[in-house]
């Protein structure tokens, strides 16, 4: 599936949860997707945890 197929499938998600359930399930949904996204990215191998608590100096090029 492409990323703007997959774009565009968040934002319908979004907008049905703003709609129906409000600026709350809104922002839920959104918190929640971020999540899934994070959570996904370290399956794949991409992110590891040692690249969000590296101090800029410390950081491999």
């Amino acid at each position: 599936m492409s990323m703007a197929a997959i774009g565009m499938i968040a934002g319908m998600a979004l907008g049905f949860a703003g709609y129906f359930g409000g600026f709350g399930a809104f922002l839920l949904v959104a918190a929640l997707g971020a999540v899934g996204f994070v959570v996904g990215r370290f399956l794949e191998g991409d992110w590891e945890v040692g690249d969000f608590f590296r101090t800029r100096g410390d950081r491999r090029r």
